[in-house]
């Protein structure tokens, strides 16, 4: 771990010049005084560091110097896949790699195109997470990370809907959706899908397993979304909307949302537009559409209509308002 850092150091003073003590310890996620050490250690073994004091002094290699060190190990490369994503790297453990690697190609770049990548990593950011939700606990990802790399059998203690179950599996791959890891492992003969959050106690054996000819993560997650998606909408909605109301639909309801507006009925005289919504069972439904409160008008069908009327005399009655 030490090497690790003093190439990170060695990359951080090559790529961006002179920098202070506080800056390359922020940037190491280490103390000052292990900054001290490990330059101390670059100094020792040959590595031209100088030292500038005063307000503007702090650390930097003696012009001209440029190191050779710059060849991509097998996880720094696995990290870059990861470079528009630091918070994701740095839940799977790769924080740490994921810099190294950045600042080696940064390295082994001309001056012009390394100066462009770093206004790239000014300009761009990307956050997975979801927003008004905190993120998943995942005391157990880098474990689970680990696993899918080394192809390992995983022994797992789950906690599901239907209460808690232990059983081994052979981790795939992760998918992060959301802000929410998952695992697609294969268990019971079958391809299945876990939330990472939900593993209560998670053992690496020592087993190796061999993946399954032609398995594809990318196809695999697709077509279990959308089979996830056709099981959940049982139904459809037919409402009646303001205007209000179709724009809060796609932030409510998502893509699904977007797609009814998108084959909305012409306007009546107030702006107010029919529309289809897919909606789950009708406990859940009735939930999701009491968001658009007032904007929105259940026409169809009859059974969820009278339910959203019953659950709105039930307010009201709770409230002190007259039906």
């Amino acid at each position: 771990m030490r090497a690790d850092r003093l190439v990170s150091l060695l990359l951080l003073l090559q790529n961006r010049g002179r920098m202070t003590a506080p800056e390359l310890a922020a940037e190491l996620e280490v103390s000052v005084r292990t900054v001290y050490r490990d330059i101390e250690a670059l100094s020792a073994s040959g590595v031209p560091v100088r030292a500038d004091r005063g307000p503007a002094g702090g650390y930097r290699l003696m012009d001209g110097y440029r190191t050779r060190l710059t060849g991509l190990t097998e996880a720094e490369a696995h990290a870059l896949f990861l470079a528009g994503a630091p918070g994701p790297a740095r839940e799977l453990g790769l924080g740490a790699v994921l810099t190294t690697a950045q600042l080696k190609v940064q390295a082994a770049l001309p001056a012009e195109l390394a100066e462009r990548t770093r206004r790239i990593q000014d300009r761009f950011h990307l956050d997975a997470r979801a927003w008004f939700r905190d993120a998943d606990p995942v005391a157990h990802l880098a474990q689970v990370a680990q696993a899918v790399w080394e192809q390992r059998v995983l022994r797992t203690h789950y906690r599901r809907w239907g209460g808690e179950v232990r059983r081994e599996i052979r981790p795939l791959g992760i998918v992060l959706k959301g802000g929410i890891w998952y695992l697609v492992a294969f268990a019971h003969d079958s391809v299945r899908t876990y939330r990472i959050s939900r593993f209560l106690a998670v053992d690496t054996t020592e087993e190796v397993f061999e993946r399954p000819t032609g398995f594809d993560l990318a196809a695999y997650w697709q077509e279990s979304s959308r089979s996830l998606e056709a099981a959940l909408h049982q139904g459809t909605a037919k409402l009646r909307i303001s205007p209000r109301a179709q724009r809060l639909l796609p932030m409510q309801f998502g893509a699904v949302g977007t797609r009814a507006l998108e084959g909305a009925g012409p306007p009546d005289a107030e702006g107010w537009v029919q529309v289809e919504v897919p909606v789950e069972g009708e406990t859940v439904a009735v939930s999701d559409l009491l968001r658009l409160g007032a904007e929105a008008e259940v026409l169809g069908p009859p059974e969820l209509r009278q339910a959203i009327a019953k659950a709105v005399a039930i307010l009201a009655g709770r409230y002190g308002v007259a039906p």
